[in-house]
This record gives structure tokens, sequence and C-alpha cells, in this order.
């Protein structure tokens, strides 16, 4: 038996990158899935290459009346979601701190942490009045082990990191689980941002040095956590920050 059949599920920042294996993966294992992104398009070819279990949904998730529509859409199609995986994120380009300007430090917060309280005023209450739920949300090495020239990012994942915690204490009594997952970085459409120079095999190879198991992450690495948070068989587990990480933050 697949290991989420019959289940529900919202992710978020769907369309590419980690959100794309987290959706995937959660197809191949029995779930229906609304795939929320802003881009609608990529959203929708993925929704019909995935074909009935998936839907699509545009939208901004810093914005809050997008994020109750794509709630909305969700119910209407599936259900109330038993998974939601807030994955969606940007980053500021890797450099000094003080040369990030002010809008570029809000969109960082607004799409990293802000769009987490709305998914939250979304979906908690649904939960709630259903019995319970899983929440994940995508994390990052950063939030545990940061390093200079993402200063601000850094600061975004930790506060994802410790909202995940202290989601999952006052939750848990609503039987809604919350964990993060923390994933080094990954060959995604941030990865040129994230390293601040060109992406070639020479600069990867830098940021593979630190990593013990000796490669970046996959989107598959991150689906295969997601979907065991995301399961029955993690249902006593919450609350983790669980790096994905090939030993980075040893």
């Amino acid at each position: 038996m697949t290991q989420l059949q019959g289940k529900i599920a919202l992710v978020t920042g769907a369309a590419s990158g980690f959100g794309e294996g987290i959706a995937r993966r959660f197809v191949a294992e029995g779930a229906r899935v609304m795939i929320a992104d802003l881009d609608a398009g990529k959203a929708r070819k993925l929704a019909d290459e995935l074909g009935t279990s998936a839907q699509a949904v545009g939208g901004d998730v810093s914005n809050a009346a997008d994020i109750e529509a794509a709630v909305a859409a969700c119910v209407a199609a599936f259900g109330v979601p038993d998974i939601v995986v807030n994955n969606a994120g940007t980053t500021h380009r890797n450099q000094p701190m003080l040369d990030v300007d002010e809008a570029t430090f809000d969109r960082v917060f607004n799409v990293n942490v802000k769009s987490i309280y709305h998914m939250a005023r979304a979906v908690v209450p649904l939960m709630r009045q259903r019995g319970g739920g899983s929440i994940i949300n995508i994390g990052s090495t950063a939030g545990l082990r940061p390093r200079p020239g993402l200063t601000w990012y850094n600061a975004s994942k930790g506060a994802v990191n410790l909202m995940s915690k202290s989601m999952a204490a006052e939750l848990g009594p609503d039987n809604i689980r919350v964990n993060a997952i923390c994933p080094v970085m990954g060959a995604t459409g941030l990865i040129e941002q994230f390293l601040g120079v060109p992406d070639t095999p020479e600069n990867r190879a830098k940021i593979v040095a630190g990593i013990p198991l000796g490669r970046m992450s996959t989107p598959l690495d991150v689906a295969n956590a997601a979907l065991w948070l995301a399961s029955d068989a993690a249902q006593f587990i919450t609350g983790v920050e669980l790096p994905v990480d090939g030993g980075r933050t040893i």
C-alpha cells in the first residue's frame, strides 16, 4: 500500500525545485496534491503531467488573499488538506549584508516567513475541525549553521526553523504535527544567488567540499524526507528540524 493513500496535500512553490520533487513523490505515494506556485502556467503543466491526482493554482505566498484562494481551491478540488508543505522560498544574492536593499530584505521575509503566518491562519482552523494534520515547513541548514554573505536569508530560515518548533508545541493538543526540513544547497533555480558567483563546476566544488557525503541535495532527497514526515510512520514526530544535508551541519 502506498504511504499517502487517501491523503490530500497542498504544496507551495511546487512547480519546480524541491516543491516539484515533493509533489511528484506525494502523487506517486497515493496523495492528491494541489500544486501552488507563483508561475501558474508551470504549475498547470506539472499538474497535467501528474494526472487526475494533481491540480494547480497560481498565487503569491506573501499575499494573504492568494494563500486563502489556494486553500479554497484545494478544498474545492479534493477536500481539506491533511498535509501542507510550505516550500515556496526566495533569497537575496550572496553579498555583504549592508549591500542588500530594504525592498529585497522585505521580499525575503515576506516569502519565507510571513507566508507561513498566512498559511497557518488559513489551514489551522480547518485542520482543527477535521481533527489533525501535518504541516511541513522547508527551513534550511542556513538557519542552523549560517555563513557570511547570506545573513538576511539565514535569518529568515532561522525564523522558519524556530517557528516550526513553536507551532508544534502550540498545535500538538490539536493533533497537528509541525516539522521543519533543513536542506543543504541544491541545484535549484536559486543556486547562482546562493553562490553569489557564476554556477560553475569549480564554484559548486567549493560548496560540496563542506558536505561529508560529497554532493549537494536533490529534490528527491527533500521529497523523501517530506514523505516520511507527512506519513503515518511519523505520527509521533513533531517539532523536529531535520537536516537533509549529507552531514553539512555536523
